[in-house]
């Protein structure tokens, strides 16, 4: 049987963190479901489509990781992709506290779905989306902070045009 972890998030965009997670995770995975979670009632730096794209584009040559969007709760997503675990990631302790309640959570709602608490790498501990979006909005570089060979500025040129 496949061991399948479904890792979460906006990745909005995808960085040098989130990628460092999912090679954390498929120490222990035979398969990785990158999952972008899909809020209507947001207005995304990038559009759903321009991020998947971004993290297909950066595992292109890995079929151990898929890359999917999901409107629904992420435990139901879970279930849908054939995942027995949640990948979640802390870069400090206030990250713990919070992934630890939404761990506690989803136990009650899914019994089966065990969440998994990767540890963010040290060297790359500081970078969030946040951080590149600020950057970039202010003209700076971002490529130290997202994956190999990804130009933040190419997605948004295809959004523009």
């Amino acid at each position: 049987m496949q061991r399948i972890a479904i890792f979460p998030g906006s990745f909005d965009p995808f960085t040098r963190g989130h990628e460092a997670v999912v090679e954390e995770a498929l120490k222990l995975f035979d398969k990785v479901v990158v999952a972008i979670g899909y809020n209507t009632q947001k207005r995304g730096f990038l559009s759903i489509e321009a991020r998947k794209s971004l993290i297909e584009k950066v595992y292109a040559n890995n079929p151990r990781v898929e890359v999917t969007t999901y409107t629904t709760l992420t435990g139901d997503e879970a279930r849908r992709v054939g995942a027995r675990a949640m990948i979640r990631s802390v870069r400090n302790v206030t990250d713990f506290d919070y992934e630890r309640t939404i761990a506690n959570a989803n136990r009650t709602i899914y019994g089966d779905l065990t969440t998994v608490i990767v540890l963010v790498p040290v060297d790359v501990e500081h970078i969030s989306s946040s951080l590149v979006r600020e950057l970039h909005t202010f003209g700076r570089d971002t490529s130290m902070l997202l994956p190999e060979g990804i130009a933040l500025a190419d997605y948004l040129n295809k959004e523009n045009n």
